[in-house]
């Protein structure tokens, strides 16, 4: 394949989702059945009542409650629609959340707990509503979810481990969570043959959820493509989102202005940045760690593991769950080896999740589907959603801690509640302005800011000390005399690019 060809068609892939390989989601959703080729970009200046940017589920579930609602929405997407993260999630919908109860007790008190657990059993019911009431299918269904330990009952840390999932599974019940502790839990299909990992016991989480999340994001936006208070644009980056003069005691500036790369304006009432990560690069980016998650999806007879989620209790943890594959075989999804970005090795990560699927569920068969995504950790473990730091209406969905589909369905009651001034029991939870469970966490702020420092202590020094020395085709990091580095390419051509250093927070230095 030449140069040309093979940057078209990484082009050409980048374009439809964020990984240089294909989620399991587009065997039976393929990318050109999606409603993005029919979504055009914008071409003009236009007004709304709320621009939406973004096109993941917390983007058009917000976009589903404020259409519904009445409001005149627009909702702009950088690259094809639903390009981002929701389609490289594994679609568990679940209240058993990845940092557990008992530690956002510690930072948001049993009442933000409780608030935590009745927001996402909603958020996870109500996708079923939704899907049932537009007539999607997506495959969603009610299941139970298993959390085991990490350890096998052979191991000596196994009852330890196990004292730890009871701990969590009673607070857990306390705050109205349907879950129990089962003594020799075993899960249908897990081998139990001598020699492989028997990890039975654990925590049965009832009434947890899944679904296919393109189809169910695709058939929500299909049903508001058909309203007429709602327009979508797709290759429309946003550059800028602005709240121009000043609004003092509701008198002055009411109003936002989004500019795109090529010069166009939304003016709205209010801006809601749903795009993973803020547009603003405030101090909310510094509230958060960003991970890298692996998935493989494995074939397996029908029928010959029980549908259901499971997660152990391991630091670069496991969960599992089944998708639909075709008349033969289902998918297997094995996700987890979860590691901070650019601080350890990325290796071997895919190959250690074949191993233990292989190891527990022999029936596993061939590998088809790959692909890795991306998960922003607040340093308090739970989301920014709501009117952004320093802003008057402009709004925030970010810090997905690994719960982002339930997350994102969140989004969608709350900011259109605060946008349309009800009252949410939830707000305060998720406010991006929150201080006292960010101030509780700023020892894991100060140890998060130390290891990227020192991630970035190599751009101190210089890869290379001539441009000339560049192979066509390669770059490196070149150290002048101020000091500073500047990132180098020179292309195939032989034509040479700059770029200067760029800061974790989205700045630059010049």
């Amino acid at each position: 394949m030449s140069i040309s060809n093979a940057a078209g068609r990484f082009e050409q892939q980048f374009e439809a989702t964020s990984g240089a390989t294909d989620a399991v989601w587009v065997h039976n959703d393929k990318y050109a059945n999606r409603p993005g080729p029919d979504v055009k970009a914008l071409t003009g200046d236009i007004e709304a009542d709320v621009c939406i940017v973004g096109s993941g589920i917390a983007g058009v579930s917000i976009a589903y409650e404020l259409v519904t609602r009445g409001k005149q929405v627009v909702l702009l997407e950088a690259r094809e629609i639903l390009s981002g993260e929701t389609g490289r999630t594994s679609g568990h919908l679940s209240n058993a959340l990845d940092d557990g109860y008992l530690e956002i007790q510690k930072k948001h008190g049993k009442n933000g707990a409780k608030a935590a657990a009745e927001s996402h059993t909603w958020a996870l019911n109500y996708v079923g509503e939704v899907a049932r009431k537009l007539g999607v299918d997506c495959e969603y269904r009610s299941l139970p979810g298993y959390t085991v330990s990490q350890y096998a009952r052979n191991d000596p840390k196994h009852a330890e481990d196990v004292e730890e999932i009871k701990k969590e599974a009673q607070f857990a019940r306390e705050l109205g969570i349907d879950v129990d502790f089962e003594e020799g839990l075993q899960v249908k299909g897990w081998s139990s043959e001598p020699g492989r990992p028997d990890q039975r016991d654990g925590a049965v989480w009832r009434n947890q959820a899944t679904f296919h999340p393109t189809k169910y994001v695709n058939g929500v936006l299909r049903f508001l493509l058909q309203q007429p208070n709602f327009k979508c644009f797709a290759q429309t980056r946003v550059m800028s989102v602005e709240e121009p003069g000043i609004e003092i005691l509701g008198m002055g500036n009411k109003h936002v202005e989004v500019k795109t790369q090529h010069g166009h304006t939304v003016t709205c009432d209010h801006a809601v940045e749903a795009t993973n990560i803020p547009l603003q690069k405030l101090s909310i980016v510094a509230e958060m760690e960003y991970n890298r998650t692996y998935c493989i999806a494995i074939r397996i007879p029908k029928g010959s593991v029980e549908d259901c989620l499971i997660y152990d209790t391991a630091e670069e943890y496991k969960y599992v769950k089944i998708t639909e594959g075709d008349s033969k075989d289902d998918y297997m999804i094995v996700g987890g080896m979860d590691h901070k970005v650019g601080q350890e090795d990325t290796s071997g990560r895919f190959e250690e999740l074949e191993t233990w699927a292989r190891e527990r569920f022999p029936q596993s068969g061939a590998v088809d589907y790959k692909w890795s995504g991306q998960v922003f950790e607040p340093v308090d473990y739970v989301a920014f959603i709501g009117l952004n730091q320093a802003r008057k209406r402009t709004y925030v969905v970010t810090g997905d801690s690994g719960n982002g589909l339930t997350h994102g369905v969140i989004a969608g009651r709350l900011i259109a509640d605060e946008i349309d001034g009800q009252e949410n029991s939830w707000a305060d939870l998720y406010s991006p302005k929150r201080k006292l469970s960010i101030a509780a966490s700023a020892v894991t702020m100060l140890t998060h800011d130390i290891q990227i420092n020192s991630q970035y202590k190599r751009f101190l020094q210089s890869d290379i000390t001539d441009i000339e020395d560049l192979v066509p085709g390669t770059g490196g990091v070149l150290n002048p005399k101020t000091s500073k580095p500047i990132a180098v390419y020179k292309d195939e051509n032989g034509k040479v690019s700059k770029a200067c250093k760029c800061n974790e927070n989205g700045t630059h230095e010049p």
